[in-house]
């Protein structure tokens, strides 16, 4: 088999050899994508739709940064020309097919043609991305971008020409950037990595790998400056990534037995019950108090007043954000013992979904069991090796795991559900597979 790729020079042009995938992509598409903007789409169709009249977000003091722009701005030109839908979720199957071949380009720079092969349909055929697949949503992109964050960087670091390893340092900070400017949580990760290269280059000046970690670190977040000026200059916060971050630590911070710090959501008037997401039941809230802080506070209600009725339009606001980000500091300090049971069972729900508050088990657990179980398993097999051997290993590896697990540290003490897992599959499969060819040996007869 392998010889009738070798052949049909198939080998030097995957653009061919995944081409079916893009097809049965396009397919699932056409057969499932949805008609109407359903949950969270709605919110960067919104921002698309702000961008194409020349802003982003309202002034003050309705200010509505949820969001980076990063995949506002792709979907901008299709909302401009007022095209439907299937155009938009035709961007996540082509990214997606890209994304394959650029793993498989990565892969083939540090493992054999074979096991790239495997590796890439691992990533081909991950079955969690397929729920997402229809959707105008950015987690099918955002995953997409990080083959390319691979790809570059792996030829920038091991690029002897200097001309050519500029290049790649400079795609490699740009895309890692536009990275953060889609999924906010990647800009504290940069912030936090640029402190730790600085300290390990003042260790060691001479080294080459250490100075374009630097700098592809700094390209990253100049990447992001004019959206963070942008953001300074509606908030007045140094750094303002979003104004999520309060809204998910507060529910994370939840003290309350029989809720795990998953997202609940909101009442959406003054009322003491509140209809639980994806049920026709409603509960009392534990969390009146909390609201009730809340619609006291004068900005608050300035901004959400409309037509008598205060609402908790929580999806943007500044000083809502301030408001549920010290209550959750409050909850924390007081209950620190449940804010630590809420973070495991945050690890639970980043990589199989589970548990969820006031929700019955759902046999839709099952399905991410074999794959992310499995996933799991080999990547503590393979972290193992990895400490023991760490001089060994070849360094943008290193740079790839400790990307991924400062992400992934971060997002634990987050409200965080499966789509978090997601976006570092690639750094996975790649991290799994150059372990398991210089420590595993296979012999593959095809």
């Amino acid at each position: 088999m392998v010889d009738m790729i070798k052949n049909a020079g198939i080998r030097k042009n995957p653009f061919i050899l995944f081409l079916p995938v893009l097809i049965l992509y396009v397919v699932l598409i056409l057969f499932f994508a949805n008609k109407e903007t359903t949950g969270d789409e709605g919110r960067y169709l919104m921002y698309a739709q702000n961008l194409t009249k020349g802003f982003y977000s309202p002034p003050p003091p309705a200010i509505d940064l949820g969001n980076g722009p990063g995949y506002p701005l792709i979907l901008a030109p299709f909302v401009a020309l007022h095209l439907p839908f299937f155009f938009m979720q035709l961007v996540n199957a082509i990214s997606y097919y890209l994304s394959i071949v650029l793993l498989f380009k990565s892969l083939q720079q540090i493992v054999p043609f074979r096991l790239s092969v495997v590796f890439s349909l691992i990533w081909a055929l991950y079955p969690t991305y397929y729920e997402y697949m229809a959707d105008t949503l950015p987690e099918v992109f955002v995953a997409s971008l990080i083959p390319l964050l691979l790809f570059t960087s792996l030829k920038a670091f091991e690029s002897a020409n200097a001309k050519k390893s500029r290049k790649y340092i400079f795609w490699a900070g740009f895309t890692l950037g536009y990275i953060a400017l889609t999924k906010p949580i990647f800009g504290y990760v940069i912030m936090f990595m640029i402190g730790g290269a600085l300290l390990l280059l003042m260790m060691n000046k001479k080294s080459a790998n250490y100075k374009k970690t630097m700098i592809i670190l700094i390209i990253a977040f100049l990447t992001t400056t004019p959206y963070l000026i942008y953001t300074y200059h509606l908030s007045g916060k140094m750094f303002y990534w979003s104004s999520f971050g309060g809204n998910n630590l507060y529910w994370m911070s939840t003290p309350y037995e029989g809720e795990y710090g998953d997202w609940i959501g909101f009442p959406i008037s003054h009322t003491e019950e509140y209809r639980i997401p994806g049920s026709e039941k409603t509960i009392t809230s534990h969390h009146q108090k909390d609201f009730d802080k809340i619609l006291k506070n004068k900005e608050v209600q300035e901004t959400n007043v409309q037509d008598g009725v205060i609402e908790y339009n929580l999806t943007k606001g500044v000083s809502q954000d301030d408001l549920f980000r010290s209550i959750a500091i409050n909850n924390i300090k007081s209950h620190p013992v449940k804010f630590v049971k809420n973070c495991i069972s945050n690890a639970g729900r980043i990589f199989f979904n589970y548990p969820a508050s006031y929700v019955l088990q759902k046999p839709s657990t099952l399905r991410r069991l074999p794959i992310n179980g499995t996933l799991l398993v080999v990547s503590l097999f393979c972290l193992i090796l990895s400490l023991v051997n760490w001089r060994k290993i070849l360094y943008p590896i290193r740079f790839f795991l400790l990307l991924g697990f400062i992400y992934f540290g971060g997002s634990l003490l987050g409200s965080a559900d499966i789509r978090t897992f997601i976006l570092v599959v690639p750094i996975l499969l790649i991290w799994i597979a150059y372990i398991i060819n210089k420590s595993v040996k296979v012999k593959m007869n095809w």
